[in-house]
């Protein structure tokens, strides 16, 4: 089945709540960025509308690995060498937060379970030096150096990120959207939005992340859309996998969920120049490379039930745009997670929402779309 495990499950009907005429923000991104962002403006008693091209969750918020991780798509000591440490401490200590926000929020489509960053032999200074570096600024982690069969024939060691979770995304995201539709969001699905010249509205936030593409030019130059692509077991005989693992810079990672099936993506690096694209399709190569290494970490070649494409964005530098675009008054964006949006979007989202209210946070400026974007007017 080429469609998404987690978007196989059965949504609930939303709360239908019809604002009728001008908003005061237009959101266009049913995902955890858009539904984030909206859900807190309603909540300080704004009028909201939110366009989904597809469904609640239909993009990269329902396909991607069911991941829950605290952190940037850049390293822990990539981030102290570019912001300092307490810059660097203090956007870990963010996603920690937005990571128990989304444990109140979420129900049973959150398990804090940890999740484990592993280290081959190319990567072990690497992950042992932010192993050193998360401790020594006080933040938790933990040093494993017995892996077991068979992660002991390639890892070295792994960090264990005791905080960590693994997320049923699609229900956790259409949660959200139901919590957002009863503070008084009008979810307008399957409505894209071509232009934002007839929006009525003082604000528009975009948070689309990969599915930005089409909207504004100075965003299609900054954002860069990626496919991953992931596939799902049969249930397996056993839990191997209890939590969240990746490795080879993300280019692996992997789980198993509580029925015992093996959620497994990545390998784009075996094909890269044909993975960055929008394209929501899957190939036979990376496909083949998933199911070899899926028989590599179970023993056995598994029966495969799904598989599916998702978009994700990345920027030049891996942090995400999140602001008021320059020479934009009205437009603000909230894309470009580099992989990390599970978290990083519930996050963002609420920051956006937290300046368009004016009181802007101070972890937005790590974010601001001006480091890459410029006034087109100049």
């Amino acid at each position: 089945m080429t469609d998404s495990y987690w978007l196989s499950e059965p949504a609930e009907q939303l709360p239908r709540v019809t604002c009728g005429g001008p908003v005061d923000v237009v959101v266009i991104g049913g995902g955890v960025t858009g539904c984030s962002c909206a859900l807190t403006l309603a909540e300080a008693g704004l009028r909201v509308r939110l366009y989904e091209a597809r469904r609640v969750a239909s993009g990269a918020s329902g396909r991607n690995g069911g991941f829950a991780l605290r952190g940037l798509a850049i390293s822990y000591p990539a981030a102290r060498e570019r912001f300092g440490s307490t810059a660097a401490e203090a956007l870990w200590r963010f996603t920690e937060r937005s990571l128990d926000r989304m444990e109140t929020l979420a129900g049973d489509a959150l398990r804090r379970v940890g999740s484990l960053r592993l280290a081959d032999d190319e990567e072990l200074a690497a992950v042992r030096a932010e192993y050193e570096a998360l401790r020594g600024d006080g933040l938790s982690a933990e040093w494993v150096d017995e892996l077991g069969s068979p992660l002991a024939a390639t890892f070295r060691g792994a960090i264990l990120h005791p905080g960590d979770g693994s997320l049923q995304p699609a229900r956790w995201v259409r949660r959200l959207a139901a919590r957002a539709a009863e503070a008084g969001v009008e979810i307008a699905e399957e409505t894209r939005i071509e232009s934002l010249e007839d929006l009525e509205a003082e604000h528009v936030v975009i948070a689309t992340d990969g599915y930005t593409h089409g909207l504004l030019a100075e965003l299609d130059r900054a954002i860069k859309p990626i496919r991953g692509q992931v596939i799902v077991t049969e249930p397996l005989a056993e839990t191997l996998y209890p939590r969240p693992h990746y490795a080879r810079h993300g280019f692996d990672y992997w789980q198993q969920t509580p029925d015992r099936r093996l959620v497994l993506g990545g390998r784009r690096d075996r094909s890269l120049e044909t993975e960055f694209t929008n394209e929501e399709s899957i190939t036979e190569p990376i496909q083949a490379e998933l199911e070899t290494f899926a028989a590599e970490l179970i023993g056995e070649e598994p029966r495969i039930e799904h598989r599916w494409p998702g978009i994700f964005g990345t920027t030049e530098d891996e942090l995400p745009l999140v602001g008021r675009l320059p020479g934009r008054d009205r437009v603000w964006v909230s894309a470009g997670y580099s992989g990390h949006g599970n978290v990083l979007g519930l996050g963002c989202g609420e920051l956006v929402a937290q300046a368009i209210l004016g009181s802007p946070a101070p972890e937005l400026q790590y974010f601001d779309p001006a480091r890459v974007l410029y006034d087109e007017a100049v």
